[in-house]
């Protein structure tokens, strides 16, 4: 039996702790009043050399009066455009705790998720090499029921208790005035998006119960009943999480921007938490190995994993450059601005999850003896899981806060505070049964497992 070590959970309090009391100061310093955001303005444009010019005072001999009153009307217009840049800016600052929340919580819900999808298709397509992690995975998935109320709660929250921070199709006012919006009210709309979201969250969680109750219960039986009914309830998991999964990107992250969808989107979020739950196995499969807890996990084992790190980095980058080209290729004006944001506010992020996404995996984990050290594994790893993060990140905050965008405190507090509480969640959920599925049928050909 696993042993949740002292300084294991000490350490995850403390990322809790810091990581709550940087997300409360991001929250406090993030409501600027007008006069701030104006001076703020105001030196940003005078350090990058000044964009305002002073309008001329010298009105044409010929018409005094005609131009006296078009100036009036000008500046009029000018300072209401001035007024509602100011409010626009105010607005972005204020969204931004909320977002480097969301971003941070959706991030960990996603692994958790991830990890679930990869345990159900080796439960359905009864594979013989991974037997020997399902209880590294179960753990991992015990965060999916609060990752994902966390993550749904933010949601609802930021439009309720916020200024509509995150989703502006939560706003009445915006409503009013945008006939595309309108004609989407039917599915954005704060009710259902809350029952879908608890649909989702309720199926995902019951699957995990029973695919947990029959695993242990397996454990100790005679029979191979239990294993049977992991059988039949992970096939018809599969089926529901990739419509719910789909549905779920589409709500959680793609409505973020209302005017604008892909019909990949739900693949590529898919690829993404994919990929990073399959990571975290890896990174908590060799920790554990390193306290001297999984004796039956070799380096083929590891190999195994890290070969999946690798295939599903392809694929996201297959994703990633289909969406991409198609919609450069079509240059329909509705669908480029999504990546025309990205490329003028958010260059440095949006081509460095490339490289931490693609280029790095694939140099790192193409050789086949790379996949078997741990070291080597766990450095591609982080990266991979930081790039991942940076996706996440693209994904939303070009919405919320434009250009106003920075890893900070807010960001970097968020972070702390979803990892302490999936450490703290994860590694309970390990103390709780034996490390060793014993009962499974393939339980001897996965500790046998090498080539």
């Amino acid at each position: 039996m696993y042993t949740f070590s002292n300084k294991l959970k000490t350490f995850s309090f403390i990322l809790m702790i810091l990581g709550a009391l940087g997300v409360g100061y991001g929250f406090m310093t993030s409501h600027k009043s007008f006069e701030e955001v104006e001076t703020l303005l105001a030196e940003e444009s005078h350090h990058g050399g000044g964009h305002e010019v002073e309008a001329s005072h010298e009105a044409p001999s010929h018409d005094a009066h005609a131009a006296e009153k078009g100036h009036g009307e000008d500046a009029h217009a000018q300072v209401d455009e001035h007024k509602e840049h100011i409010e626009h800016v105010q607005h972005q600052i204020a969204n931004r705790p909320w977002s480097a929340l969301y971003v941070a919580a959706f991030f960990f819900m996603m692994i958790a998720l991830g990890v679930l999808a990869f345990y159900a298709i080796q439960i359905a397509s009864q594979a013989g090499w991974s037997p020997v992690l399902f209880r590294v995975m179960e753990g991992i998935t015990a965060y999916v029921l609060p990752g994902a109320l966390i993550v749904l709660a933010i949601a609802i929250a930021s439009g309720t208790i916020g200024h509509y921070n995150i989703f502006i199709w939560m706003d009445p006012e915006v409503v009013a005035h945008d006939k595309l919006i309108q004609g989407k009210s039917g599915w954005l709309n704060i009710g259902w998006f809350a029952v879908r979201g608890l649909i989702f969250i309720a199926g995902w969680s019951i699957y995990r119960h029973f695919a947990r109750k029959f695993s242990i219960a397996q454990d100790t039986a005679e029979d191979k009943s239990n294993f049977k009914k992991s059988f039949r309830i992970a096939a018809g998991f599969l089926v529901f999480f990739i419509y719910t999964e789909s549905m779920m990107s589409w709500d959680w992250i793609m409505s973020v921007d209302p005017h604008w969808f892909s019909t990949l989107f739900g693949w590529y979020v898919f690829a993404s938490m994919f990929v990073s739950g399959i990571t975290v196995i890896a990174l908590i499969t060799i920790y554990l190995k390193s306290r001297n807890y999984l004796p039956f996990v070799n380096e083929n084992h590891l190999h195994d994993v890290a070969k999946f790190m690798f295939a599903f980095s392809i694929f996201w980058t297959y994703l990633w450059f289909s969406q991409f080209m198609l919609i450069w290729y079509s240059n329909i004006p509705e669908e480029v601005t999504y990546f025309i944001t990205r490329f003028k506010s958010y260059q440095l992020p949006f081509l460095g999850m490339v490289v931490m996404n693609f280029v790095f995996p694939i140099l790192m984990l193409m050789n086949a003896d790379y996949k078997r050290i741990p070291w080597f594994v766990v450095m591609a790893g982080l990266v991979i899981l930081f790039g991942h993060y940076i996706d996440i990140f693209n994904m939303i905050m070009p919405a919320t806060v434009g250009d106003r965008w920075f890893i900070g405190i807010p960001e970097i507090s968020a972070v702390l505070l979803f990892a302490g509480l999936f450490i703290f969640v994860v590694f309970t959920a390990l103390t709780k049964a034996p490390l060793l599925v014993k009962g499974y049928p393939f339980i001897k050909e996965s500790e046998d497992f090498h080539y």
